[in-house]
């Protein structure tokens, strides 16, 4: 049975109002009986749906098998890539050679995700610059001056340049997926594209990076940043699990050595023992 849960700003009565008392609309466990996932019967209502239709479900309560394919397609061509180079499949790999397990290389690959320059928060920003820059158009303010004010506030615009390398290999191979199901023609896609042309014909020539189309394609179909931010979260481990498990093979402790010789030390001279002596 449930208590109404009071209404207390703080300290310990509103703790417990908690107390054996978790009223939650998500969904639930019945043992012997059932499982709920918001309102409805996972086993005779949702069982049907695909893996991917069942997480996005799971998360923002909508269904759509074309959002779902939307999604597979952008972890697919976008993020799951085999190579232990990046950053997070790097983690993995050095979990591997290690010899830890699979599931902590994975959680920490997926930690490390959560990056400034690459991952989660450039695939979060680039969404909300994109409803942010729509709002300010719809208000008659020109695209230049957002931009630059963009550039002006935060020094970058979230989905455009590349660190490696000036063009993205997988704009192409994206849209065409997006073409293929029937999407990539949406105002926000559009934006997408617009901002690069801006870009191009300006002293910077950032081109298009694989997170503004992404967050164009998603915005077309009305998701939200927070919710592209939790579609992203496991985006990367197809490509950390195949890293980790080819480490395994390896020798431990072999991956990626690097000689004492090329590290540039600056520190005392003086000969260091290891270990006590006798």
């Amino acid at each position: 049975m449930t208590k109404k849960i009071i209404n207390i700003e703080s300290g310990p009565e509103r703790l417990k109002s908690f107390e054996d008392n978790w009223q939650t609309e998500m969904g639930a466990w019945f043992p012997g009986e059932r499982v709920v996932l918001r309102g409805k019967d996972v086993f005779t209502e949702l069982s049907q749906c695909s893996w991917m239709e069942y997480f996005i479900y799971g998360l923002t309560g909508k269904t759509s098998t074309k959002l779902a394919r939307l999604v597979e397609g952008i972890w697919l061509i976008s993020t799951s890539f085999p190579d232990p180079r990046l950053w997070n499949n790097r983690v993995a790999a050095l979990a591997g050679t290690c010899r830890s397990t699979g599931v902590l290389a994975t959680a920490a690959g997926v930690g490390v995700s959560e990056a400034t320059i690459y991952g989660l928060k450039p695939i979060k920003g680039s969404i909300d610059f994109l409803y942010r820059a729509t709002k300010k158009l719809e208000e008659g303010k020109p695209l230049e001056k957002i931009i630059r004010n963009e550039l002006k506030t935060y020094r970058t615009v979230y989905g455009y340049g590349r660190p490696l390398t000036s063009a993205d290999e997988r704009v192409k191979p994206l849209m065409d997926f997006a073409d293929s199901i029937g999407m990539g023609d949406g105002p926000y896609t559009k934006l997408a594209f617009e901002i690069e042309k801006w870009f191009k014909a300006s002293r910077l020539k950032y081109q298009i990076n694989i997170a503004a189309v992404a967050a164009g394609l998603l915005a077309d179909c009305g998701v939200l940043p927070e919710e592209e931010y939790y579609y992203a979260t496991l985006s990367f481990v197809g490509g950390i699990y195949p890293c980790y498990i080819d480490s395994l093979d390896k020798p431990e402790g072999a991956f990626m050595p690097l000689n004492t010789k090329r590290i540039r030390y600056v520190g005392t001279n003086e000969t260091r023992s290891w270990g006590s002596k006798q």
